[in-house]
């Protein structure tokens, strides 16, 4: 298997999370795995962008051209980064409103903004949310829910239960995303 992913966000919003999430159920599934984040202004809120790479690579960093999913924690951020995607058979999953352009690429949209707001779940658990939105929707995402869950809870057993349900949350709630 070679999968290539760019997390794409703000400072704050755990795009470095999702990194050691991935990274860990990549363990669980026996598969190597190479991370690495660009934190750039992500201690004053400025942009973050990350890479995981799954499978047989030596080096992190996704040239463009080259990322089978860009998970987009923000909307501007996916728009800073589509050059990363393939042409062919990459997906965006965003955190964006109705207004987010039609792009040449897979894309599914959910303003997971609104929902925290709503207090459907915490807003810093938005980076797990989008999480369970991949696994719903992105047909190639490399790792079973219950890989991620337990990744999830190897990462921080104290608030993995909590992860876990938004998690869900994420998974369930994608199913009205066309």
């Amino acid at each position: 298997m070679k999968y290539q992913i760019v997390i794409a966000g703000i400072g704050g919003q755990g795009a470095v999370f999702l990194v050691k999430v991935l990274s860990i159920a990549s363990a669980l599934a026996n598969q190597k795995c190479l991370g690495t984040e660009n934190h750039g202004m992500s201690q004053r809120g400025g942009s973050v962008s990350c890479y995981v790479k799954i499978g047989d690579f030596y080096a992190p960093a996704i040239d463009e051209g080259q990322a089978d999913l860009l998970i987009a924690l923000e909307g501007n951020e996916a728009l800073r980064n589509i050059q990363y995607l393939k042409t062919e058979n990459s997906t965006i999953i965003v955190n964006a409103n109705q207004q987010f352009p039609k792009l040449a690429f897979k894309t599914f949209s959910i303003d997971a903004f609104s929902k925290a707001k709503n207090k459907e779940f915490p807003i810093e658990a938005l980076n797990v949310y989008m999480l369970g939105v991949c696994i719903a929707k992105d047909a190639h995402f490399p790792f079973s829910l219950e890989q991620i869950e337990q990744a999830i809870t190897q990462m921080n057993p104290k608030v993995a239960e909590k992860n876990i349900a938004v998690l869900h949350l994420g998974v369930n709630d994608s199913r009205s995303i066309a």
